[in-house]
């Protein structure tokens, strides 16, 4: 059984317990280290180096932003999940546009936690691509030169694409296109292949910051 290996980074001793106390009780999830702020994060995090990190927002000395920018650019960097207390929260966004794997409400229900942290050890994010567009749309966020990449794509892609960007699932795109299932999930691989995205959550970022959405 794989165990995955977790950090709590939160400034609040009483909240990284209560976490602890649900992590650590399932067989294949381990506290390895914890931490009160970004800059003790850093060191913790390098020092123990977990699979995954849930990561405050908002610490003093450093925040969770600028904590997590800086572990996402050192070598084979873990999953990080942001923790807040806003839903629709702007910090939030911000590290996603970093490379933060998603956010969670630091009220979560413990087994919504827990699957959030396998989720992410597997390669996905733990917030929808509709919440991310909704997330997104209520910052009006700039746009950016569309990268030659995005030439790249087929016509065909490219119709995938804008459906994925507006939050459809890969059930909802099929229906509307009239395609399989299995034929619309290639076909997203493809696009992130190409634009060389981590998911669908990191798609529709790039739809927002490139004027695509």
């Amino acid at each position: 059984m794989t165990v995955i290996r977790v950090v709590l980074v939160d400034d609040q001793a009483l909240f990284r317990a209560g976490i602890r106390m649900v992590v650590s009780s399932q067989p294949d999830l381990e506290v390895v280290g914890e931490a009160s702020d970004g800059a003790q994060a850093l060191e913790v995090v390098r020092a123990t180096r977990p699979d995954v990190v849930l990561m405050d927002i908002r610490m003093p000395v450093m925040d969770g932003l600028t904590a997590t920018a800086t572990l996402l650019g050192d070598p084979d960097p873990p999953k990080v999940v942001m923790l807040t207390t806003f839903d629709l929260d702007e910090a939030a966004a911000r590290a996603i546009q970093q490379g933060a794997s998603g956010f969670l409400l630091k009220d979560a229900d413990p087994e919504f936690l827990l699957a959030a942290i396998r989720t992410v050890h597997a390669g996905s994010s733990v917030i929808a691509a509709a919440a991310t567009r909704q997330l997104f749309a209520s910052l009006g966020q700039p746009t950016r030169a569309v990268p030659p990449a995005y030439a790249d794509l087929t016509d065909r892609e490219r119709e995938i694409f804008a459906l994925a960007a507006r939050g459809l699932s890969n059930a909802e795109i099929a229906a509307r296109e009239f395609l399989s299932e299995a034929t619309v999930k290639t076909h997203v691989s493809r696009i992130l292949a190409k634009l060389a995205l981590r998911d669908r959550v990191q798609l529709v970022v790039f739809a927002f910051e490139h004027g695509l959405a």
